[in-house]
């Protein structure tokens, strides 16, 4: 809310009517010539501008002539046009002491509470002068404006009302401009609008009508008609910030993060201790791609609120895009410490202890967001792989799962649930994942490969042969299929064959010392001992110490 309009003036009956020379009715007759010559003296001296002079005059008739409630209300008038409101306030409560019904001493205590920011006080003051007298509107709505700063919308807007019901067209628009404030903060936007839009025409040059106006078109997010509002009130005050808030809001809400980072500049340097100002200012630099100012920027909102979790959180992606790993993950830290379940935050920090290889950590970074963010699907597919890395099938398991609930045409999360249910050892489920796969993407080759290294385990020699086949057809000879197909051949003693599979593991990988070796020893098998000891002795170059192992006994 934009700073309220305010009752300034105090209305002193009694002054005014000194100044039109009426007379004063006083029940002390005893007193009142001197009393009345005091006031009269007052008055000139006041209205030459000699208000210490007049004071003391009042102050000396005060000692003199009794404790009078005039004396006190003309002092509390002069105190007031002084600004010495603490002052006119104990003079203004000495009347009201004096004579409880006294509603101009109850007004005008108010007006010198309100300048005080007693507003709590000063609502009390004006409710009670309105309750003595009934047609004193103008303290409906002091009352109503004190009520807004308090936060207390509803009660201010039934003092508006009360105030509307019987000025007339006195003060009209100040008191429909309240209205619209408290209907603004109780969030009844379009009954505000409507009362700020009927006032513009005529209050184009208020400050506080254009922000209050600003701020409901950026909640309607109407940044056209925000930016425009905010251009007039930039004109009327140069260092307004709501009007730079509103136009870095509106540039921001574009896209236009080069004429954000502007305004945001020229804001914190009118108020720099804006949290705001400086987190805003870090985001438009980050969008441009100044990183290193966005950091500074972030710094600043953090140096402002250490334990903010946004600003952190900003502040170490900047850090981790500039390669400021250790800054980032300080960063990142106090953000969880503010708020942990910062599912970027957590994303951010598990890939950083991914990287430097503490990978315990980053599971459990990666479960705990899993756990708040079930559907942050790339969180659960690396949470699997180190699930899986660390032999934790079961968990490796659930994790792939959960991927695949979210997006079940996901290739690389259906594989690696087939890998991680083959080492659970349920071979039909995995076998069957791979099949899917080879549904979804007839050539995939991990899948072919998945499937041809299963039908080995189990000893299915066709359906090996025949995996290795569409891998061979799809150009992709793989040395370790081929090498387990040879083992499997040997070791049924089909010979011949194993050598097949035995070269082609070693003409797709040359250095294969293991497939080199074996190839020997099926050759030899064979008969063919030069050809088994040529293999041999590539077996032993690609690998020597094979050779007391093996050779031992050949």
């Amino acid at each position: 809310m934009a700073e309220q309009q305010q009752v300034f003036f105090i209305d002193d009956e009694l002054i005014e009517r000194l100044m039109r020379g009426d007379a004063v009715a006083d029940p002390n007759k005893t007193k009142r010539p001197a009393v009345t010559e005091a006031l009269g003296t007052a008055v000139r001296l006041a209205s030459e501008g000699r208000l210490d002079e007049a004071i003391g005059e009042l102050e000396r008739a005060s000692r003199e002539g009794g404790n009078p409630i005039e004396i006190h209300t003309a002092l509390g008038h002069l105190r007031f046009e002084q600004r010495n409101f603490e002052a006119a306030e104990s003079e203004y409560a000495e009347v009201v002491a004096l004579d409880s019904k006294h509603a101009a001493a109850h007004y005008n205590l108010g007006l010198c509470r309100e300048k005080q920011g007693k507003f709590e006080q000063a609502a009390q003051d004006f409710e009670a002068a309105a309750s003595q007298d009934a047609g004193r509107w103008q303290a409906l709505q002091a009352r109503g404006m004190c009520l807004l700063r308090l936060r207390r919308p509803e009660e201010a807007l039934l003092s508006f009302d009360a105030a509307l019901a019987k000025c007339g067209q006195q003060n009209l628009e100040k008191i429909r401009f309240g209205k619209a404030v408290a209907l603004h903060q109780l969030g009844r936007w379009e009954e505000a609008g409507a009362i700020y839009e009927d006032l513009l025409p005529t209050q184009s040059n208020s400050p506080e009508l254009l922000a209050n106006l600003t701020r409901i078109a950026i909640a309607k997010q109407d940044h056209a008609r925000a930016q425009s509002l905010a251009e007039q009130l930039l004109k009327l005050r140069p260092d307004s910030r709501q009007a730079l808030e509103s136009l870095a809001a509106a540039a921001m809400s574009q896209g236009h993060y080069t004429a954000a980072a502007q305004h945001c500049s020229q804001l914190v340097k009118i108020v720099p201790d804006s949290y705001e100002g400086w987190f805003n200012l870090g985001v438009a630099r980050q969008k441009t791609g100044k990183q290193e100012q966005a950091a500074a920027a972030y710094q600043e909102a953090v140096r402002l609120r250490p334990g903010a979790p946004e600003a952190n959180a900003n502040l170490g992606a900047a850090l981790q895009e500039r390669g400021d790993f250790a800054g980032a993950r300080e960063a990142y830290e106090r953000a969880l410490s503010s708020s942990p379940d910062l599912p970027g935050v957590l994303w951010n920090l598990a890939l950083m202890a991914e990287r430097e290889s503490n990978l315990q950590q980053a599971e459990e970074l990666f479960a705990h967001l899993v756990k708040i963010a079930p559907n942050w699907q790339d969180a659960a597919f690396r949470l699997g792989l180190l699930q899986l890395e660390r032999g934790d099938s079961a968990s490796a398991v659930d994790s792939f799962e959960t991927c695949l609930k979210n997006r079940p045409d996901w290739v690389e999360a259906l594989l690696n649930l087939g890998l991680a249910l083959w080492r659970f050892e349920d071979f039909e489920t995995a076998a069957e994942k791979f099949t899917q796969v080879l549904r979804w993407q007839p050539g995939n080759r991990d899948a072919l490969c998945a499937l041809a290294a299963l039908a080995i385990e189990r000893k299915d020699v066709n359906r090996a042969k025949e995996l290795y086949g569409k891998l061979t057809a799809l150009g992709f000879a793989s040395p370790e299929i081929a090498y387990n197909l040879g083992l499997l051949m040997q070791s049924s003693g089909d010979q011949a064959s194993a050598v097949e599979f035995y070269q082609a593991a070693t003409s797709a990988n040359p250095a294969f010392p293991q497939a080199l070796l074996n190839l020997g020893h099926a050759l030899k098998s064979l008969g063919k001992e030069p050809e088994a000891r040529e293999a041999w002795s590539k077996a032993v170059t690609a690998d020597p110490t094979l050779a007391s192992h093996y050779f031992s006994r050949s």
